[in-house]
């Protein structure tokens, strides 16, 4: 549970047009759609994602590193990674298991002629979009434990997009579906806490010291 007077002891701290800023970020933030990628190579590629989970409001990211581990690229990130959790698994089958017993069907996207295309996808379930390697796409365990597929239309010679492009085609269509629609997808009142909680203590560079002083005090 959140310590709600702590809560507005930090926020005292910040101005009021930052407040505003967090509580209208908030009210469009959703766990009902996350992303995973597996075992992506170029760094700014995770990090476009990065910045795209965050304009489309989507909370969480999830990075495979199951053979490429990477650090985050900030210039194209563009701070992005304050604001979004990103959740890291050494294996595959990890995060799918994380994941499922969370609730979300695993979507593998793929630009096979097999797959969902992308303007028929259902936005009510609950999902996790799977985007895989640059050269060689996901991995035959994601492929395998889908729940389904979905590509986005092509009309051209070329038959895939980078991987930051299809994520951010994506998370707007299915986002923007998603707000028009009448499920609840926000995040739950605690959930909004303890967003405010995190994003206070990052903004404010002594809120150990802080804290501190606060609970001699109180």
């Amino acid at each position: 549970m959140i310590d709600k007077k702590l809560l507005r002891y930090l926020e005292s701290f910040l101005t009021p047009r930052r407040l505003e800023l967090y509580e209208k970020v908030l009210e469009k933030r959703t766990r009902h759609f996350t992303v995973a990628i597996e075992d992506v190579y170029q760094l700014h590629n995770t990090s476009a994602v990065i910045r795209s989970c965050d304009v489309f409001g989507v909370q969480d990211l999830h990075v495979i590193e199951e053979v490429n581990q990477k650090r985050i690229d900030r210039e194209i990130a563009m701070g992005a990674q304050k604001w979004v959790d990103i959740h890291r698994y050494n294996s595959t089958k990890n995060c799918i298991d994380y994941l499922k017993n969370d609730g979300y069907q695993i979507v593998a996207t793929t630009p096979h002629d097999d797959s969902e295309v992308l303007q028929d996808f259902d936005v009510t379930q609950k999902t996790a979009f799977f985007f895989g390697r640059e050269q060689q796409g996901l991995s035959d365990e994601v492929l395998e434990q889908a729940d389904g597929r979905l590509h986005i239309p092509m009309m051209g010679f070329t038959e895939s997009l980078n991987i930051s492009v299809s994520a951010a085609i994506i998370l707007q269509h299915v986002t923007y579906q998603l707000s028009k629609s009448s499920i609840q997808w926000q995040l739950s009142e605690e959930q909004k806490l303890e967003k405010r909680m995190q994003w206070a203590k990052k903004a404010i560079k002594s809120h150990e010291q802080i804290i501190q002083r606060y609970y001699q005090e109180n």
